[in-house]
């Protein structure tokens, strides 16, 4: 009797995807940007890296084997992938010990507090990133100049951190505008910031295979970044003295890190292209308000936890058509 099998009524669908290989994809897809921002940013981004894979595969191992008392998961991807996208969103200069506090906040309050993969809410990586923010803001925000700055250069300033100052002390975007860097820049990734957010192109490029192979679909990402473009493409063309053009806010900040590897979490983001859409510009606009009007540069971390908490409810009301019905 310790044998019977459980089926499930039909359509069976049989697929040879596992979470094993869907996270390794990711990985793979992410290889690009880290591979760029080491090369941008020296050997730091390498060590930040490192040290965040480290830590979070070291946090699920203990506390699973000895809190939790379940086999570890370690292998599975996921800790990898939090390790990786930890990384890319912190400073490269910021002190090793930092790091370990964050990894330790993403796998043990934003992942395993949750019962593990596939039951938390939030994105794990983001709970790390926004507990240390909070807690680091001068460390988090402290970003070290990129190889093609000038030499005596020891840290530079963010595009969207030089709009917001610029706004605040009463500049004009006309005069702001010429202390940014160019969208080719933007797009290659010779700007201040945190790993993730220095290579646009790369990131988009992992997008696409991701794509390709499956992993992703388009719904989040493009209703994300449409969302972001098209409200700051309203406000820049009612007053362009006060707003910035959208290709800056597209192309800067992690908008680009967020929309393709972090809201497209399938654990956290809803299920149905309907529900991922409305997901997706629920980010956008949120996003979008805390740059424009909020004390924060960017808003990207906080838009996807704040709509993680209302994947359930998308979820709930929104439902994929039942198999046979009209």
């Amino acid at each position: 009797m310790s044998n019977l099998y459980t089926v499930s009524p039909s359509p069976h669908i049989y697929s040879d995807d596992t979470t094993r290989k869907i996270m390794y994809r990711v990985v793979y897809a992410m290889i690009p940007a880290l591979l760029w921002s080491v090369f941008v940013l020296g050997v730091d981004a390498l060590r930040v890296t490192l040290i965040a894979i480290v830590a979070c595969l070291a946090f699920e191992y203990i506390i699973q084997k000895y809190l939790m008392k379940v086999k570890p998961s370690i292998t599975d991807g996921s800790a990898l992938i939090t390790g990786i996208l930890l990384a890319f969103n912190v400073p490269s200069g910021i002190p090793w010990w930092i790091i370990v506090i964050g990894a330790l906040a993403a796998i043990g309050i934003g992942k395993l507090s949750f019962g593990g993969l596939g039951g938390n809410i939030f994105n794990p990586a983001l709970v790390g990133r926004v507990f240390l923010l909070i807690s680091f803001p001068v460390q988090m925000t402290s970003w070290p100049a990129t190889r093609q700055s000038a030499t005596d250069a020891l840290t530079t300033a963010t595009p969207l951190g030089i709009i917001k100052e610029g706004l605040v002390n009463g500049t004009p975007i006309a005069q702001i505008s010429k202390d940014l860097p160019s969208a080719t820049d933007m797009l290659l990734g010779n700007i201040g910031g945190s790993l993730g957010e220095i290579s646009a192109l790369f990131l988009i490029v992992g997008g696409l295979y991701m794509l390709i192979r499956k992993v992703i679909t388009w719904h989040i990402p493009v209703s994300v970044i449409v969302s972001v473009a098209a409200i700051a493409a309203i406000f820049w063309l009612v007053d362009p003295q006060n707003y910035i053009n959208p290709l800056y806010h597209i192309l800067s900040g992690g908008l680009m890190l967020g929309a393709i590897f972090m809201a497209t979490d399938m654990v956290t983001s809803p299920m149905t292209p309907k529900g991922q859409i409305i997901y997706g510009v629920g980010i956008g606009v949120i996003t979008i308000s805390i740059r424009l009007f909020g004390a924060y540069p960017e808003g990207i971390s906080f838009a996807i936890l704040i709509m993680n908490a209302f994947t359930p409810l998308i979820n709930t009301y929104i439902k994929p058509k039942r198999f046979g019905g009209n």
